[in-house]
């Protein structure tokens, strides 16, 4: 198998780390080559936070370049726009339809990009999903990441029994229910 690259993209909070422990320990149960890099910009504040995982039979590095990332898993829409540059020719976008803004945005210094999964559309395969409302929806506002990764996971050729064991073993035991509850609610769509 060729090394498949998944970046996911986000703001701090969004729980984009959770997300890659999640995939990862998902491909490596499947027994592939693993190697997930994150990258922390002021995720204290709100900024952007990138992580990437890549699996394989062999994996040689565990940053993604641009041009490379053969799906961009977006927690936040102007967070999908930025990471663009990573996407290969064919890959895929899925982005949650939620706007944060950031810190210009905040002190007025910019605007917020408008129209931002119809200018993505116009160039690749997109997939925009209200997540947060699924979220809600489980039990938890901050249960986006989760719902995303069901979405995800839906299109790949891993078992879907296989995610919800690793999910299951992978968040803290008191929030099972509510992650399995997006899981199923982003895979459902």
């Amino acid at each position: 198998m060729s090394t498949t690259n998944i970046m996911i993209v986000g703001v701090g909070g969004q729980g984009t780390l959770l997300a890659s422990r999640i995939l990862g320990n998902v491909c490596v149960s499947e027994g592939y080559d693993v190697k997930v890099s994150e990258v922390h910009g002021m995720s204290q504040r709100g900024g952007s936070v990138v992580t990437y995982v890549k699996f394989g039979d062999q994996v040689n590095s565990p940053i993604i370049g641009k041009g490379e990332a053969d799906i961009i898993l977006a927690f936040e829409l102007l967070e999908a726009y930025r990471a663009l540059p990573y996407l290969k020719e064919g890959g895929r976008i899925i982005v949650n339809t939620q706007s944060i803004d950031p810190m210009p945005v905040i002190t007025g210094a910019m605007t917020y990009p408008e129209d931002i999964v119809q200018k993505l559309s116009a160039k690749v395969n997109v997939t925009a999903i209200d997540a947060l409302t699924l979220a809600k929806e489980a039990g938890n506002a901050r249960a986006v990441n989760v719902v995303l990764i069901g979405l995800m996971a839906k299109n790949t050729q891993i078992p879907h029994d296989v995610w919800l064991e690793t999910l299951k073993a992978t968040v803290p035991p008191k929030f099972v229910d509510v992650n399995v509850k997006a899981f199923e609610l982003g895979y459902g769509q």
